[in-house]
């Protein structure tokens, strides 16, 4: 079953998206031996950086891999580039929305995870809910309209990112806390009520009863 943005990203291209049976290689054969050509021809002995960096060395191979000719096709693929293009429909006046969206509370450590990797939040929004944008490139922060982070994405495994304008202001108010004074940013926060609990568990007197 499509998810709402998947269906909503298909209607924007005017495409038709087909739904291949489960556990049915045979459905998919024409995708599959694609990627199994870019997996045994182009993939082997390189080193990527980044999908630009990706992009760059796929792009000038393809120059050369488009020029042969096409046992199923019988024609270079280059030679029916022409005839595909014309048949295509034009993009959309609208570019489609980020392709990965969610909301999070910001934590005392102002940072917040994508895949494996963690980005900094301005301390500005610790206590608060952020809604979080992340495409191939970009990943970005708002609270009330206001962007709070903006980073560069990172595809590396388990790297920790930090602006340095947030590292500043986490500094600052900080050292604003710890002099006494009143920190700007600061946000009220639920707090527990840690006694219930060991009236709960019978730590302490009138424990037993449901709170």
């Amino acid at each position: 079953m499509l998810s709402h943005e998947f269906a909503a990203l298909a209607g924007l291209l005017a495409c038709k998206v087909v739904l291949c049976r489960p556990r049915d290689p045979e459905a998919k054969g024409l995708v599959e031996r694609a990627n199994g050509y870019l997996e045994t021809s182009f993939l082997p002995g390189r080193v990527f950086t980044s999908p630009a960096e990706f992009n760059t060395q796929l792009a000038a191979w393809l120059e050369v891999a488009n020029r042969r000719v096409h046992r199923t096709l019988e024609a270079r693929p280059a030679e029916r580039w022409e005839a595909d293009r014309a048949a295509m429909l034009p993009l959309p006046p609208t570019a489609p929305p980020r392709w990965w969206q969610t909301s999070v509370r910001i934590g005392r450590d102002h940072y917040i995870r994508l895949d494996t990797c963690d980005y900094s939040v301005h301390p500005a929004a610790i206590g608060r809910i952020v809604r979080i944008e992340a495409d191939t490139e970009t990943v970005r922060a708002h609270l009330d309209g206001r962007v709070v982070a903006e980073h560069a994405r990172c595809w590396a495994r388990h790297q920790t990112l930090t602006d340095p304008d947030h590292a500043d202001a986490a500094t600052a108010m900080r050292h604003q806390y710890r002099s006494g004074g009143a920190v700007a940013a600061a946000v009220e926060v639920a707090q527990p009520d840690l006694p219930a609990y060991d009236r709960v568990f019978h730590l302490i007197e009138g424990g037993g009863g449901e709170e």
